[in-house]
C-alpha cells in the first residue's frame, strides 16, 4: 500500500470515528433535553378517563345553610364588614322584605362590596340559597 492510500484511509478512519463521536454526543445530548423537559404529573378531571387513577370525588352531598354560612359567609356578615347586613339582627328582616329572588340574585352576582357568590366560589347555587335562607331565618 502506498504512503498516499494510507494517509486517505488513516483521514477517512478518523472522519468516520468523528461522526461516531459526534452522533452518540448529539444522542446523549437529546436524551438529557428529553428528561429534562418530561411531564412532571397530569390533571385528571372527575368524568374523565384518567388511566386507572381515582379522579378527585365530589363533596358528598349539599351542604346546609348553617354548614355555607360558618365557612364562607360568616367573615362579613358576623361583624358587618362594609356594611354587610349582620347575622341575627334586623338588618335580614329588611332584607327579606325583597323576596328570596332578589336576595339570591345578590348572592349569586355580587352586591356592592359583595363579590359574587360572596367567598364561596366552590358552592353550588343551592347551597348560596341555604345560606341566604339561613341568615333571612335568623332575623330578629
Amino acid at each position: 500500500m502506498s504512503k498516499f492510500a494510507a494517509k486517505a484511509i488513516s483521514a477517512l478512519f478518523a472522519v468516520a470515528l468523528g461522526f461516531l463521536a459526534t452522533s452518540a454526543i448529539a444522542n446523549t445530548d437529546n436524551d438529557a433535553i428529553a428528561e429534562r423537559i418530561a411531564k412532571v404529573g397530569s390533571v385528571c378531571v372527575e368524568g374523565d378517563d384518567c388511566g386507572g387513577a381515582a379522579a378527585p370525588a365530589a363533596a358528598a352531598g349539599a351542604r346546609s345553610g348553617s354548614e355555607v354560612y360558618t365557612a364562607s359567609c360568616s367573615a362579613c356578615h358576623a361583624s358587618g364588614v362594609l356594611n354587610a347586613p349582620k347575622f341575627g339582627t334586623s338588618d335580614w328582616a329588611d332584607r327579606g322584605a325583597k323576596g328570596m329572588e332578589t336576595l339570591l340574585h345578590s348572592a349569586l352576582n355580587g352586591f356592592n362590596a359583595m363579590p359574587p357568590r360572596g367567598t364561596c366560589g366552590t358552592c353550588s347555587d343551592e347551597e348560596i340559597k341555604a345560606a341566604v335562607q339561613y341568615m333571612v331565618d335568623s332575623a330578629k
